[in-house]
């Protein structure tokens, strides 16, 4: 191609292909927006910042979230027992095996009554947040709460266990984690992440101690 100075102009290869069409470029940009944290695994409609853990258990793949409730459950009533095993004729032995037994019962109720759907999740559910809760959401919620309230109840009873085994950190950690827990479930009204971090947390806390306890009957 010549110029009106008479002079050739080279393209370099490709170069003709540089402009694409807007529709491609709006689909790049929306798929940048996109990237993180959003899909739930399998649930591509679920969002983590936005949708509680609980309504996993909805839809056609809720069944994958009611076992892992069930599965759930049935491993911290058995780490109940197991507790109790390992506090035998020290202080708060029944307390605190009868605690993470609610605890874990709480998880049974979330398998056998579904969270409502709300928040975009299942597909077609409105945006906004569920208004009022259904009979099954209800109890739910309450079961969620009730298991929240045992577990940090148990971490307390647990923090004057391990003071009296002479174990200071342990019994320091075992105050505080509960704070944090039932700040995180109060907060779910504001951010259900704080909520789900709260849970973990309970969850990871009550791993380690039932790993303590079972370490300190073998070292007796």
């Amino acid at each position: 191609m010549r110029s009106p100075r008479g002079r050739t102009q080279l393209r370099r290869p490709g170069s003709a292909g540089r402009a694409r069409p807007a529709g491609l470029r709006s689909r790049r940009r929306t798929a940048v927006r996109h990237r993180g944290p959003r899909p739930g695994l399998a649930r591509p409609d679920f969002d983590f910042r936005r949708n509680a853990i609980s309504q996993l258990s909805l839809g056609d793949l809720g069944w994958i979230q009611v076992t892992g409730f069930l599965l759930t459950g049935v491993l911290v009533l058995a780490g109940a027992v197991g507790v109790r095993r390992a506090l035998v004729g020290g202080p708060g032995q029944r307390w605190v095996s009868a605690l993470v037994g609610v605890f874990g019962a709480s998880f049974l109720a979330a398998a056998a009554f579904d969270a409502d759907p709300g928040a975009g999740f299942c597909a077609g559910t409105p945006e906004a947040a569920t208004a009022t809760l259904s009979g099954h959401g209800a109890v739910h919620m309450l079961g969620g709460m009730v298991g929240c309230l045992a577990l940090c109840a148990a971490f307390v009873v647990l923090g004057r266990t391990f003071a009296a085994r002479g174990r200071r950190g342990w019994a320091v950690a075992s105050r505080l984690v509960p704070v944090v827990v039932a700040a995180g479930f109060m907060a779910s009204a504001v951010t259900v992440l704080a909520f789900t971090s709260g849970a973990v947390l309970g969850l990871v806390w009550l791993t380690a101690v039932c790993v303590r306890l079972a370490g300190d009957g073998v070292t007796r």
